[in-house]
């Protein structure tokens, strides 16, 4: 029988990465690297998620899928995507810019990478006085000043920047232009299960003595030049009452629908016929489902399947997504 899961994470070194996971997510990370990203619900080939707790430990997400389909996943969800997993959840530390990049869509990205599109969402964990980010571009920019701009080297001009601070939420659309430029930020990141990232800028920064590789040509073809950031800001949310807490809707797309959950005290979460993932923001608590105590705390990820019951007890801020 299925239970609350948790994975082991899956930590990534990143050339903008820091240790701000470990200081403010409670993470054990490896020693003397910069950790940029940690994966924690995966079904991906270049970070696999492996069951952490209960008689399912040591089994992969891919694993259980094969197993339990539509029992893991719920009816709805696997009938759409059968085997293939459809999201992936991490935790960023970006504690130097992120390069300028955009993802395709699932339509590109289908037929040129042969996987899915990259649609993602970021919840703002964490940001400092200066964050600054680059979402989208200016109005003026058309697609033959971009590359006539990029081929030049020349990069001024061309970004829409905007401040962020904690608690802010935006969704990322394939094509849209982003990075940061300034600060550093901790971003928990719901997307596609996908690794497809076309690099437009990374600010001349070398690794082994070597820039990275830019991807300008696939950039240009997915670029949506009219495309603009959907930022909602904690204060303007509206709030929906629950029992002993409250909640707020962030984004529905036709990829994922997230929701940030505010508990304190019980709460019982209705049985829903999708999986569901819960980032712990912020506090702890214990889960309860089918007679077992289950603990959690901040920076923790748990995975719920579908038809799942699970009742929550604690003090809690989380994410919700499906």
């Amino acid at each position: 029988m299925l239970y609350p899961l948790k994975f082991e994470k899956v930590f990534k070194e990143k050339i903008w990465g820091g240790r701000k996971l470990e200081s403010l997510l409670n993470m054990n990370l490896p020693q003397n690297t910069d950790i940029g990203e940690s994966w924690e619900v995966s079904c991906h080939p270049n970070g696999m998620s492996v069951v952490e707790n209960g008689k399912l430990k040591g089994r992969s997400l891919e694993s259980l899928l094969l197993e339990y389909k539509e029992k893991l996943v719920g009816e709805e969800v696997y009938k759409k995507y059968q085997n293939k997993f459809p999201l992936l959840i991490k935790y960023l530390d970006v504690n130097d810019k992120l390069s300028v990049q955009v993802h395709p869509s699932d339509k590109y990205a289908l037929e040129v990478e042969k996987e899915f599109g990259k649609s993602e969402c970021w919840y703002i964990m964490d940001a400092s006085e200066n964050a600054k980010l680059i979402m989208g571009l200016k109005k003026e920019i058309t697609k033959e000043i971009f590359m006539e701009k990029v081929n030049n080297k020349d990069f001024s001009n061309l970004f829409n920047e905007i401040v962020v601070k904690k608690g802010d939420f935006i969704n990322v659309n394939p094509g849209l232009v982003h990075a940061t430029l300034e600060g550093s930020v901790v971003i928990c990141e719901v997307q596609q299960n996908s690794d497809t990232t076309y690099r437009i800028y990374d600010f001349d920064r070398k690794v082994d003595g070597q820039l990275r590789p830019l991807h300008l040509e696939k950039a240009s073809e997915v670029i949506n030049f009219n495309e603009e950031p959907q930022i909602s800001k904690e204060e303007n949310r509206e709030i929906i009452e629950i029992k002993n807490g409250e909640k707020q809707h962030l984004v529905k797309t036709e990829y994922f629908t997230v929701n940030k959950v505010k508990i304190n005290g019980n709460f019982k979460k209705n049985i829903s016929d999708s999986f569901t993932v819960l980032s712990i923001l912020d506090g702890n608590g214990k889960f309860i489902s089918n007679g077992k105590e289950y603990f959690i705390s901040k920076g923790d990820t748990w995975f719920i399947p579908s038809n799942i019951e699970i009742e929550i007890d604690g003090k809690l801020e989380l994410l919700e997504s499906y």
